[in-house]
């Protein structure tokens, strides 16, 4: 797997050559069953879970329809406490902001907290391409970084590999990075977070300049908050001279406050921990405490376009807690890197979408790469009803229609490939408003029920190609209505 999500097929595709893969399988079923287990226990401890779970909605949507004046009440906030804030419109404008800020400082290296944002504009390759090296430090980060792989999991981005890889990876490319893994390294668990441990722990030290993103940004303090489990964000927080931070504009919440809840929200939908075993603060810059230097980039790259939307806006109350993965048979099958995407799962489906635009092939497959069981909206912390949002995609794909694209409205055209469909829910349509014509149909399948195909032919192969078709009863419900239950009325009329 190659560290890039350029060229990736759509999702039909990718999912097809994933769900052979029976090892990732077997990896992605056990992860998952374990932390959507652990999860549901950790929320039940809550009598209050269902009111948090609202209160959280509505914090965030409060946020996104005042979202201008809380960002520049956090812009205002971070500057007075000695911090500089940049824009940024795109993915391209934030990597060359960034890469500015680092080669102001000299410096050929950085660490980095594990941040969704950055990965998202893909950062590391464009400061590879200006000569500067980016050393991720999250443990399931190194992983992947080690083994040049891609992320397949908002919380855990090396679900997909198991213990014995890991121990490969880390012998086989530890050195190339720095410190090599000691020799004679197992696949204990143990042991591998040692190796790691001893290998990050030389950046730590050495490093001038540090990435992360965040979790939250507090508009009235200018405060930004990264939460994590294992100590390496405090570590890049801290030590280094230069901080630079890169997060969504949407991860603003008003108050102080308003972190009571999604402080119990987050790790219990996340890790499902009471509280974080690291919550990390900073506001600014301290002397003699802290970066002495700290630079805020505040990143679009499609989020006002997706909030144009009044239906698909609620993806953009995420707070990446990655519940919805765990529960989605389709995850659970096709793995992460089927999505093409750092944001795979549900809410993947209907983020990448929308932040990209559908016009691409794999972008416009992403809506349907969903049951519709609804398992997803039931376990999330903020109630993102993603199977609307799913269908309402699906929608725009078929039928086309007015969207914002990068602040102005414009028509999009309706995707290749779905005139049968669309021809066939026009039919549909104009059956079921004529009662008569319905009925007769629903008769004319029931008589020649024992003459249709186990597949369907032309557009609809491709449908029935992963589907059984279901089979026709030999009586419609309406007829068994009128003959076991209707009226002599009904009977003698038909039902109207």
């Amino acid at each position: 797997m190659s560290g890039t999500y350029l060229g990736m097929p759509d999702f039909p595709r990718a999912a097809a050559a994933a769900t052979r893969d029976t090892r990732l399988r077997a990896n992605l079923t056990h992860a998952t069953h374990t932390i959507r287990d652990k999860r549901a226990k950790a929320v039940a401890e809550l009598d209050d879970w269902a009111q948090l779970r609202a209160a959280g909605a509505a914090v965030k949507d409060r946020t996104l329809r005042h979202l201008d004046h809380y960002l520049e009440q956090l812009e205002a906030a971070v500057v007075a406490a000695g911090g500089q804030v940049h824009w940024a419109v795109d993915a391209d404008e934030a990597n060359r902001i960034v890469t500015r800020l680092v080669r102001e400082t000299g410096e050929r290296e950085v660490v980095k907290v594990k941040s969704m944002a950055t990965q998202e504009i893909g950062l590391n390759e464009a400061l590879a391409e200006a000569g500067i090296r980016a050393y991720e430090t999250d443990l399931a980060e190194l992983i992947v970084q080690l083994g040049d792989d891609l992320p397949s999991h908002l919380l855990v981005p090396a679900i997909h590999r198991n213990r014995s890889e890991i121990r490969d990876i880390f012998r086989r490319e530890m050195g190339s990075w720095g410190r090599p893994a000691p020799e004679g390294l197992s696949d204990s668990p143990a042991e591998l977070a040692e190796a790691a441990r001893l290998h990050l722990r030389e950046k730590f030290l050495s490093a001038k300049v540090g990435i992360s993103g965040a979790n939250f940004m507090v508009a009235e303090t200018g405060t930004l908050v990264v939460v994590e489990s294992e100590g390496n964000g405090r570590m890049c927080l801290t030590l280094p001279e230069t901080l630079i931070s890169v997060v969504g504009i949407e991860k603003v919440v008003p108050r102080w406050q308003d972190l009571e809840v999604f402080l119990q929200l987050l790790p219990r939908s996340s890790t499902a921990e009471r509280m974080n075993p690291y919550t990390s603060t900073w506001t600014g810059t301290t002397d003699g405490d802290g970066p002495r230097t700290f630079h805020l980039v505040l990143l679009d790259n499609g989020r006002t376009d997706t909030l144009a939307d009044t239906v698909g806006r609620q993806a953009l109350r995420c707070i990446r807690c990655s519940a919805c993965l765990n529960v989605c048979p389709v995850y659970e099958r096709a793995g992460g890197h089927a999505y093409g995407s750092p944001y795979p799962g549900p809410i993947g489906a209907i983020l990448t979408p929308q932040l990209r635009g559908i016009e691409g092939a794999l972008e416009a497959s992403l809506p349907y790469a969903s049951s519709l069981c609804g398992a997803c909206y039931e376990v999330c912390p903020v109630a993102i009803d993603i199977p609307e949002v799913l269908l309402h995609l699906r929608e725009r794909v078929v039928e086309g229609g007015p969207v914002t694209r990068r602040g102005a409205r414009t028509v999009l055209q309706p995707a290749k490939g779905h005139a049968a469909e669309r021809a066939a829910m026009r039919a549909a349509a104009w059956a079921f408003d004529h009662p008569g014509v319905l009925r007769a149909g629903a008769r004319l399948a029931a008589r020649t029920r024992r003459l249709h195909p186990r597949r369907l032919p032309g557009p609809g192969r491709a449908w029935s190609a992963t589907r059984e078709l279901p089979a026709v009863p030999a009586e419609s419900f309406r007829d068994w209505w009128q003959r076991t239950r209707g009226t002599s009325s009904e009977r003698q009329g038909g039902a109207k």
